[in-house]
């Protein structure tokens, strides 16, 4: 790693070892890293040498503001020491990665973005369900349910829909997604805490999403509708939507030695 040079690492979403081996390499010759709020406190284990500064952001709750992460970001590239910036998920799927890059660019420091896991994929992934279909789902489009100004949108622009940070809004999404054309019998997979031990997934309709308030309250929510959240039969067909609720996989072991070797 370049000194001069700040790395935005991709952690994954949920459990350590969902990030890449490129970034597992990145993280290990850090000296310093500025990680996010919901990032594995296990990947602390790849860099136990390096000095971690929380500049994590949630919402609804006390939050590093942006202009506090950029300037430390600026702040920590010019002591020369090799800085990682981690973020959850992949970087570039609603990280703000932007911002960051941009303020890294007028301070006249170079970067490098090492790319990840997204929520979205991870989702699909605890589901079995593949967020494009043969013939049914061609096109699957990443939305956050909130804008910035905190205002709840929903569209039918694709076969698959996929909303992030949805889980305090999902009955107002239900109604959304019905005021923006989706038939009431549309299926809907929520996932939350995706990638984690501890994910849980329940299957609705877009009429009755609401009823998967009280699940996922307070735990980050994906939330796919259309194709990509259909289950399907042992023979391949469509399987009808059912209010189902599936709790996470076994906890991995943690992270192979051979990641960083």
């Amino acid at each position: 790693m370049n000194p001069q040079t700040v790395l935005f690492v991709s952690a994954g979403p949920g459990a350590a070892d969902l990030i890449t081996v490129r970034g597992a390499r990145a993280l290990a010759a850090a000296e310093v890293v500025l990680f996010d709020a919901l990032t594995d406190p296990a990947l602390r284990d790849l860099a136990p040498h390096a000095e971690w500064i929380d500049v994590g952001k949630r919402g609804f709750c006390d939050s590093t503001k942006q202009t506090a992460i950029n300037a430390a970001l600026v702040k920590q590239a010019r002591t020369g020491r090799r800085i990682v910036r981690l973020k959850g998920g992949d970087a570039s799927i609603f990280g703000r990665l932007e911002e960051e890059l941009i303020a890294l660019h007028e301070a006249g420091i170079a970067s490098e973005v090492v790319p990840g896991v997204t929520a979205a994929i991870a989702a699909a992934a605890h589901l079995q369900r593949p967020l494009t279909r043969r013939g049914a789902g061609r096109s699957v489009s990443l939305t956050t349910a909130m804008t910035k100004d905190g205002d709840l949108q929903a569209a039918r622009s694709a076969d698959t829909e996929v909303f992030y940070m949805a889980g305090r809004q999902l009955a107002a999404l239900g109604r959304k997604l019905l005021e923006a054309g989706w038939p009431g019998d549309t299926p809907v997979a929520a996932v939350s805490r995706a990638g984690c031990a501890d994910a849980l997934s329940s299957d609705h309709t877009v009429a009755e999403l609401a009823a998967a308030s009280l699940l996922h309250r307070g735990r980050p929510t994906v939330v796919t509708v259309g194709a990509g959240a259909q289950a399907l039969t042992s023979a391949g067909r469509f399987a009808p939507t059912n209010s189902t609720i599936t709790p996470g996989l076994a906890p991995h072991q943690g992270l192979t030695r051979s990641l960083i070797d």
